[in-house]
């Protein structure tokens, strides 16, 4: 089978989708001997860090699914599945489709209070945790049943496994959740084919640099690691799938696993960004391709310092010192990053710029009314792509508000400039209006502190309205070699627009477990807005610098 046909006829099979890509593969029968997936941990004897071919993956789950159907899971029923390892959210997720049920994955690192009563609004038939997880879950009166330890799912007999179930395009296939820093996570429900849209995009298209083989740095439960496990299927090409997103662990990973792109959120970047890079070995990495929040450009330029990519010159093909990030911007509820900018050393268009739209995707800038705005206006972000998600299981009042004349309202705050670049400026629960019309935009506050303030490795921006005025609080969380006692203010102060500044009431120093974070690292500020309110103040060494 000639690879590129391949990828033509799959990206034209209508019945294909993320409910069936492994079993749709596993007919065919070619490549079964050929390496796939790589997981960090030991699964059924298979050692850690060694992959498993096709078949092996094939085998793998079938085992599971005879073992789910066996305790008695039937198509459409919704399973919880709360673990920690990648290869059990990843294994639960293929054996659960494969039987026609729906899996719910939960973020490991997500509370046992929070994920209790998630799982409790989901009305599954039963969870799949293992025993650390499923002994914080006892004490939350959850009423949904455990269903199994997944280190005993291995064991069931590959041979028993029932017909893989007939997916149709717009069933629900897959829920995932949203990072939950307002408050308790959604439950976002995917379709067959929502979630495979851009895979079968991206098929249609020449083989991207870095894909041969990818590392998963993402969280496990994320909409984005399965599409990163189908993406690889389809492409028959190597993904391994890190059971943690933390910067020391992944640098490790990429020296002793040697991929070609690393696949990551924000604060995995931000993390690696404060490592020393020129110490590490990552010479393997051609692109760095980021999902979710866009990336701060201190962060990208130090990621792009390093590794190595192929360029075409006319001398031919050549490897050239440095290499590609691909940012963008997307949600659990988009389905897909929506947008595509990449950046090499030799770029300059950043300020939070999330670049142009993909071919799939319709994208308007409205306003509080819904009237679409014109270009340099800032209004919220509206979708329409076949990438979208269903909405939120057993919630349709906040599924019918976040939809408006076919568009999703992403919530987040954006302006299009004359040249058809897209930039992000805000959360709009976080921006706050000023007195003079004016807008304060907490991210690219930080945006613009990051990028001027050289000592400075994250910052966190939060303004909140006290007695009719609006009061920022800047937190910073400098270079370990840089001077902690430093009064950062003037520094600060600088960076920022005028009309923002003047808000300013305090930089501070803090510490990383000082901020609040939900389950994918993402800052809780209504969190740290409502301890603000209250009077508290986050103390650490260094200097509180407080503005005039």
């Amino acid at each position: 089978m000639n690879p590129k046909n391949e990828r033509a006829e799959l990206a034209g099979d209508q019945g294909l989708g993320v409910g069936n890509v492994l079993t749709t593969l596993l007919e065919r029968g070619t490549g079964l001997d050929a390496p796939s997936i790589t997981f960090d941990t030991e699964v059924d004897g298979h050692p850690a860090w060694q992959a498993h071919t096709l078949a092996q993956l094939g085998e793998r789950v079938a085992a599971r699914a005879a073992a789910l159907h066996a305790l008695g899971v039937r198509p459409r029923d919704v399973v919880a599945v709360y673990v920690t390892a990648g290869a059990d959210q990843v294994l639960s997720y293929l054996s659960l489709t494969r039987v026609g049920a729906i899996p719910a994955l939960v973020n490991g690192r997500v509370p046992a209070e929070q994920a209790g009563e998630y799982i409790k609004r989901l009305r599954a038939v039963g969870v799949i945790a293992d025993t650390a997880h499923w002994d914080s879950l006892k004490d939350r009166a959850i009423e949904t049943p455990l269903l199994a330890d997944p280190a005993d799912l291995g064991k069931g007999d590959p041979a028993a496994a029932p017909k893989p179930y007939r997916h149709h395009g717009n069933e629900p296939a897959v829920i995932t959740h949203s990072s939950g820093t307002t408050g308790l996570p959604k439950a976002v429900t995917h379709s067959h084919h929502s979630l495979f849209a851009a895979i079968r995009h991206r098929l249609s298209l020449p083989k991207g640099q870095g894909i041969e083989r990818m590392l998963g740095a993402l969280p496990s439960a994320h909409a984005a690691t399965v599409i990163a496990v189908n993406l690889a299927l389809t492409n028959r090409t190597q993904l391994a799938v890190l059971s943690q997103q933390s910067g020391g662990p992944v640098l490790d990973a990429i020296e002793s696993w040697r991929p070609h792109a690393v696949l990551g959120f924000a604060t995995t970047w931000s993390e690696l960004a404060g490592e020393d890079l020129g110490a590490r070995d990552l010479e393997s990495v051609r692109t760095w391709w980021n999902t979710g929040d866009c990336a701060h450009e201190a962060h990208i330029r130090k990621l792009i310092a390093v590794g190595m990519r192929e360029s075409v010159t006319a001398e031919g093909r050549v490897r050239t010192r440095g290499s590609f990030f691909v940012d963008g911007l997307g949600s659990s509820e988009m389905g897909h990053s929506q947008f595509h900018i990449t950046h090499t050393p030799e770029t300059s268009r950043y300020g939070r710029c999330i670049g142009k739209p993909h071919a799939f995707s319709d994208v308007a800038v409205v306003d509080d009314d819904g009237e679409k705005l014109d270009s340099g206006q800032v209004g919220q972000l509206a979708i329409n792509a076949p990438t979208l998600s269903l909405g939120y299981w057993n919630d349709s009042v906040t599924t019918y508000r976040t939809r408006r004349d076919g568009y999703f309202l992403t919530g987040d705050l954006v302006f299009r400039d004359e040249a058809g670049y897209y930039y992000h400026v805000d959360r709009m629960v976080d921006s706050v209006e000023l007195a003079d019309g004016k807008r304060l935009f907490t991210m690219l506050c930080e945006e613009q502190v990051l990028a001027d303030c050289a000592d400075v490795l994250e910052c966190t921006v939060v303004a909140v309205k006290k007695d009719d005025q609006v009061v920022t609080s800047v937190l910073l969380f400098l270079d370990p070699k840089a001077d902690q006692e430093a009064d950062r203010t003037a520094e600060v102060l600088a960076a920022l627009e005028p009309h923002v500044a003047a808000t300013v009431d305090r930089v501070v120093v803090v510490s990383p477990d000082s901020i609040p974070l939900g389950a994918t690292g993402k800052v809780r500020k209504i969190l740290l807005r409502q301890r603000f309110l209250d009077g508290e103040l986050l103390s650490a060494k260094g200097t509180a610098g407080v503005a005039a």
